[in-house]
């Protein structure tokens, strides 16, 4: 059966449009590296103020509304968010890679298994979530509606072992560099402080 051009150029264009659409929906609410799309908490690339997140093995997540769930539910979650290789950790690990550095992973002899350690230089980097670690002044550290004491109480408890083991290292002779999870966006501003920091390429 012939079928009109005019009605294959229709079609052509409803999937188009259709593909368009679910993309800009995938963008909103799945992809980590772009807050301003939707200025609230991110776990691990996830919606956190709202949403949790179920895990897989491929790191895609399922978004459960939180307040659907019980709190022993979302304790289980919540144990589940990596507390190493996460999403930012990996593309700050690349980053490096591509600038000629070599690296120790979580070394587990220094305070608080610092992300990325570089023994000849005496450095180390922390890569940091903005919404665990209470990046100050940052919309992706928004506390969450439900159980505020608990959280506020969690985060901040966080921030003050943050703080003991950069104390610690510093005094151990180490120069500690913190890059926020919001930060990772833009590759100029984080070449430029990865390059200030660690100084002349090997």
């Amino acid at each position: 059966m012939l079928v009109s051009a005019a009605v294959v150029l229709a079609d052509i264009s409803r999937r188009r449009r259709t593909r368009c659409a679910v993309s800009r929906t995938s963008s909103r609410y799945g992809h980590w590296r772009d807050p301003n799309r939707d200025p609230t908490i991110y776990i691990n690339g996830m919606n956190a103020s709202e949403t949790a997140i179920s895990t897989s093995e491929s790191g895609e997540g399922k978004h459960l509304p939180m307040d659907s769930v019980s709190s022993h539910r979302r304790s289980e979650i919540m144990a589940l968010v990596r507390s190493k290789d996460s999403r930012p950790e990996m593309v700050v690990r690349r980053f490096v890679h591509r600038m000629g550095f070599r690296y120790r992973l979580h070394a587990a002899n220094l305070p608080g298994k610092p992300d990325l350690v570089f023994p000849s230089r005496k450095k180390i980097i922390f890569v940091h979530g903005c919404f665990w670690h209470r990046h100050e002044n940052c919309p992706l550290a928004r506390i969450p509606k439900s159980r505020q004491a608990f959280w506020i109480d969690k985060l901040n408890r966080n921030r003050d072992r943050d703080t003991r083991i950069q104390k610690e290292l510093g005094q151990a002779g180490w120069q500690v560099l913190t890059l926020w999870e919001c930060e990772i966006k833009n590759n100029v501003i984080l070449g430029e402080k990865i390059k200030d920091f660690l100084g002349a390429q090997p």
